[in-house]
């Protein structure tokens, strides 16, 4: 892609990885516009950064649904009328069903705190810890019908040091996330990263070791 891709940028929590994406966008690293931040926490910080930023932002609260299949399909409802090139998950602390996915196919994407297969789901720090691990890192992945499952686009690691506790750990895996998600978005808008009936061509391969990125 050559010209601007635009973004719906959903998140639960603080939304640090939105302000990362933000800032490669003002900064000229990434030729983008996030057209809506969606939150399914009205509690969220990334909803005040969002309007902070002038973004349109939206609170869709899952606790006014009764299920899943219901709030998927109003996620649905508003993120079509939007339009937009990919939908990015960044910290979204729900599953999203079949149905969802298959309406957007080949266009979602995750960014997951392990070197996926290793770790799908919750708690990765303390499982890379627990199990003494000498590596971490973050993936960033389509997303299919699956737990993490989808098709790797590119990842980083890190050593993991000697002594080291979760919430360090946790946080020199964040810095990683907050360089790779914009980077990735860029090479896809710049077309060096082509998504295929879920196969990914990569013309250059994109897995970087973290501490090449601390030096």
């Amino acid at each position: 892609m050559s010209k601007k891709i635009t973004l719906a940028v959903l998140l639960s929590g603080s939304g640090t990885n939105l302000q990362a994406i933000i800032n490669s966008i003002n900064n000229g690293k990434l030729q983008a516009d996030i057209k809506i931040v969606i939150s399914n926490n009205k509690n969220a910080f990334g909803l005040e950064r969002a309007k902070q930023c002038g973004l349109k932002n939206l609170c869709i609260d899952d606790q006014a649904f009764k299920d899943r299949e219901t709030y998927d399909k109003k996620l649905i409802q508003i993120i079509s009328k939007e339009n937009v090139d990919f939908i990015v998950l960044a910290g979204f602390m729900r599953i999203l069903g079949s149905n969802f996915v298959k309406r957007f196919p080949n266009k979602i994407l995750n960014i997951h705190p392990s070197l996926l297969p290793k770790y799908p789901g919750l708690n990765t720090h303390r499982k890379v810890l627990d199990n003494k691990d000498k590596e971490h890192g973050v993936t960033v992945h389509l997303v299919d019908e699956g737990l993490d499952s989808g098709p790797i686009i590119g990842f980083m690691k890190l050593d993991v040091s000697e002594g080291e506790n979760e919430s360090e750990l946790e946080s020199r895996i964040h810095k990683l996330e907050h360089f790779i998600y914009p980077k990735i978005l860029s090479q896809l808008q710049e077309g060096r990263v082509l998504i295929d009936d879920s196969k990914i061509k990569i013309d250059e391969i994109f897995y970087e070791n973290g501490k090449e990125y601390f030096n």
